[in-house]
Formats: C-alpha cells, structure tokens, sequence
C-alpha cells in the first residue's frame, strides 16, 4: 500500500511510461525495501535486552537485577588506604617533575578552563599553554611507564 502511495504520489504524466508501470516498479521496490528492513539486525541488541528493573524472581519480588549489581562491590579498608596512598605518591612524583608554568596549567586545565582562559590567567600565548599541556601529558606518561608504578 505504501508503494502505491508513492506511485500515485510521484507519477508524472509528461514522462514516457504508463501508471500501471510506473506503480509496479514503485510496489516492488517498496516490498524489497520492507524485507531489507525487517531481515536486517541492526536494531537486535535494542530489542533483545533485559531490563535491570524487572522482578528477579517473579513479578511480585522486590528485588531486581540493579539491586544485585549495585551491592557486588566490597570496600577493603585495606586496599582504600593502599589506593589513597598510591594516589598520593603518584601526585608527588607528577610534581617533582613539572615546572612551575606546567602546574599551574594542569591545575588549570583540571578545573576545566579553556585554554584561552589559562592563557589570559598566566600572561601567556595560547601555544605556549598548549605547548605546556603537551609536555605534562608526556611527563605523567613518563612517570606511569615507570616500574614502579
């Protein structure tokens, strides 16, 4: 029907080929496109999903699958105190090895300011904060690549 629509839509008298034709082709044309849509599978992972929020156990249960995700994660005071003081010594190290200039960009640039913002800040050119950001971006590359971290 849809085909048809199109040809009674589009269908120019002045051109050389007659309605009947014309509606032909546009049906099936529109019937190959129907069957390329349906046989493709792009949208399947969209279709096939599972809800999080759906009953567990049946549709009268509380619980759903968010509330067993969301509670799989134990916190070892251990390994916090050992994250916070490997975090710690890697912000010592990354400070050892900037200069002045660099620290107060990646100071800058992790408050989100824009480059012309930290560039009209520190009194200076735009390239010489990118140039800036660049080397502290191989710096801390630097110090990760390291052994002991």
């Amino acid at each position: 029907m849809i085909g048809l629509y199109k040809a009674i839509r589009d269908f120019r008298a002045d051109k050389l080929s007659s309605f009947k034709a014309f509606a032909e082709l546009c049906i099936t044309r529109q019937i190959i496109t129907a069957i390329k849509t349906a046989t493709r599978q792009k949208h399947i992972p969209l279709n096939s999903y599972i809800s999080l929020n759906k009953p567990i156990y049946d549709d009268d249960s509380d619980r759903t699958m968010l509330d067993i995700l969301s509670g799989t994660k134990v916190t070892d005071p251990e390994e916090v105190f050992i994250s916070h003081e490997l975090s710690d010594d890697l912000r010592e190290r990354i400070q050892e090895n900037l200069s002045e200039l660099e620290s107060q960009v990646l100071l800058s640039y992790l408050e989100g300011k824009s480059y012309q913002e930290m560039a009209k800040e520190l009194n200076r050119h735009v390239k010489s904060i990118d140039n800036a950001l660049q080397r502290v971006k191989r710096k801390i590359e630097k110090t990760l690549g390291e052994k002991n971290f």
